[in-house]
């Protein structure tokens, strides 16, 4: 039985951090399954700074962990001011930013994405400021949890089992997402799946 002749959506939670090219990819991937599948999609943060803290990282990305701060600071602060309905449309217009037009260091990526959504302006602040760390851990720590174990991004939740991924590049649009959710949902719901991996052949691909 595939998803779509589910009775009730399937209840997928996703967990994100803005400067994950990866998870971008994987959100878009679900963003296409809704279209064609009974989903109840909630899209959650995590970080990749609270991930590597305290651990022996490579030099070249010790600088990246202090830049990953910024965004999902002003997510946790958006949610907080408007509430939970804006991570995904602040998610997407500051990743879009970020990967699809290449402006990773690009500073004013975070003040386009709040006036593109007419968010106040001053929600940018909260990209310098430790304010929101508590709950940006707690969500982070959620991901954690639903999958059972130490974990990076992305993380998917089927009907609150979680796993890493779906890592995926390019992003399958329209019946083809629909299609690997379908698998994917085959999968999760096997008593006794853990994993499924193999080495990624090419960098990620940004439509």
């Amino acid at each position: 039985m595939s998803a779509a002749s589910q009775d009730t959506p399937i209840v997928v939670d996703m967990w994100f951090d803005p400067m994950c090219p990866w998870a971008w990819l994987t959100s878009r991937w679900i963003l296409e399954a809704v279209k064609v599948r009974d989903i109840d999609l909630r899209f959650h943060i995590m970080s990749l700074a609270v991930l590597n803290e305290g651990k022996d990282i490579p030099s070249e990305y010790v600088d990246m962990m202090s830049k990953v701060w910024g965004p999902v600071r002003v997510v946790a602060a958006a949610q907080a001011r408007v509430g939970v309905e804006i991570t995904e449309p602040l998610y997407t217009a500051i990743s879009r930013r970020i990967f699809v037009d290449n402006r990773r260091d690009d500073p004013t990526v975070i003040v386009e994405a709040l006036a593109e959504l007419n968010l106040p302006a001053d929600l940018a602040d909260a990209g310098s400021s430790k304010e929101f760390d508590d709950a940006i851990r707690a969500s982070h720590q959620a991901s954690q949890d639903a999958a059972a174990m130490e974990i990076g991004t992305p993380v998917m939740a089927i009907n609150g089992i979680g796993y890493f991924g779906p890592v995926i590049s390019p992003t399958p649009k329209g019946e083809a997402a629909g299609r690997l959710f379908d698998g994917i949902v085959l999968l999760s719901g096997s008593e006794g799946f853990y994993e499924i991996k193999r080495a990624r052949t090419q960098p990620p691909a940004f439509d």
